[in-house]
């Protein structure tokens, strides 16, 4: 018979390693879509901010997982990361790939949000106090960004309009 404990901490510490591999995805989707954001500098600006939170966030879940004695899933950390590249370059044909990427970015930011919070509950269920201010505070930043990429919706959509009525490339 399973202990308990047990079944608490191999779902936890999945999830850490899971929530980890997600935040490479999301580094590597960043990348991409702050290289390609010319014309829309405060996409590229907001991306670098929160790529630098990202990377913040790895270390919070890797400190995490350092005290489960845990190192994270190097085969999902390259797996997740080379889908965030291709998801990435499938936007870049698409006429509207600054729209695309925003649709996008808010499904993933808010897939993050949901994590945490998942992360945050198995915590406290199963007494783990030294998770819930990393966990926490990964969570305001997700959520931070998320309701950036909603907010910035309506003028992403009016400066691509204004871009393709000028004739230039409003895609990215």
């Amino acid at each position: 018979m399973t202990n308990a404990d047990d079944v608490w901490r191999d779902v936890f510490v999945t999830g850490l390693k899971n929530a980890r591999a997600v935040e490479n995805q999301a580094l590597a989707l960043m990348d991409r879509q702050i290289d390609r954001a010319r014309n829309f500098t405060e996409v590229a600006a907001r991306l670098k901010a929160h790529r630098l939170e990202t990377e913040g966030q790895i270390l919070r879940l890797e400190t995490l997982l350092d005290g489960f004695d845990e190192k994270p899933s190097g085969l999902k950390d390259a797996a997740l990361s080379l889908g965030g590249h291709l998801a990435a370059m499938s936007h870049s044909f698409a006429e509207d790939e600054i729209l695309k990427n925003a649709f996008a970015n808010y499904a993933f930011e808010n897939f993050e949000a949901a994590s945490y919070r998942a992360l945050i509950l198995l915590a406290h269920s199963g007494g783990y106090e030294a998770a819930y201010d990393p966990l926490n505070a990964t969570l305001e930043e997700e959520l931070r960004m998320a309701r950036w990429v909603d907010e910035s919706l309506p003028m992403l959509v009016e400066k691509h309009l204004e871009l393709r009525r000028a004739g230039e490339n409003a895609s990215r």
